[in-house]
């Protein structure tokens, strides 16, 4: 006889399962690691972040020519941000609200059409942003981010991290310009450096969760770029995650 699990229980079990795959990501060597989940180990430290938010109301933005592109030692995140016209916006696929807290956090208005913004990374010695994830599972999949070590700088202040799950498009993708990591899912957290510990206390940049994948997301395209601010809004550290080559199946595009 065939047994059914309750769905709730079933949720409760995948979310445990895509964690543990994180943990085991954060722990692995880096030989072994490479066949169960993708890191930044490795990858080159982006000197520039380019942000490009398109507002979904806007038919033509996804296929402007004048659309910037990431060059070398630069990361580009594509955000597409809720317009009027709700459901009927041309883009409204893939509009997430995660879009307008960036917006908010950044204290730049809504788009009309479109809005650019190129962040230089200030230098931070001594210190290394990882970012990684596991494999997707049950449409969730397990991301982490870390600053390692604690940079004497943000002892005194409080950083905020910045975990962007991406869709990485190929240019010519629904008439692109250019490659788009169109941003699926964020993560927001505040690292506290100014909290007094114990002897026995150890205070840690480091975050790891369950992100939800997005409705129509190809999750063989899916990655993280994470960041890290301080409290005047500067960019301190960048990373993205690379992962192996891997088949790639059809999809429709943004809209």
């Amino acid at each position: 006889m065939k047994l059914l699990m309750h769905p709730a229980i079933s949720r409760a079990c995948a979310l445990a399962l895509t964690m543990l795959g994180t943990a085991a990501a954060l722990l692995a060597p880096p030989l072994a690691a490479a066949q169960s989940f993708c890191a930044s180990d490795g990858q080159p430290r982006p000197a520039q972040l380019i942000e490009r938010f398109i507002n979904a109301d806007c038919d033509s933005c996804w296929v402007d020519p004048a659309t910037p592109q990431a060059g070398a030692g630069q990361i580009a995140l594509d955000w597409v941000v809720p317009g009027s016209k709700g459901d009927d916006a041309p883009l409204s696929a893939v509009a997430t609200r995660d879009a307008l807290a960036r917006l908010e956090a950044s204290r730049q208005p809504v788009p009309a059409r479109t809005s650019n913004r190129t962040h230089s990374v200030s230098p931070l010695k001594g210190s290394t942003l990882r970012v990684a994830h596991g494999l997707p599972l049950a449409d969730y999949l397990g991301a982490s981010i870390e600053l390692k070590p604690i940079p004497p700088a943000a002892q005194r202040q409080r950083w905020t991290a910045w975990l962007a799950l991406v869709e990485t498009l190929p240019a010519g993708t629904e008439g692109s310009p250019t490659e788009r990591n169109l941003v699926r899912n964020l993560l927001q957290v505040s690292w506290d450096g100014r909290k007094k510990l114990s002897k026995t206390e150890q205070n840690r940049f480091f975050e790891a969760r369950s992100m939800a994948i997005a409705q129509g997301a190809n999750a063989g395209r899916l990655r993280v770029i994470g960041w890290v601010e301080d409290e005047k809004n500067r960019v301190r550290a960048a990373a993205q995650s690379r992962c192996e080559a891997s088949p790639q199946t059809p999809r429709q595009g943004p809209k």
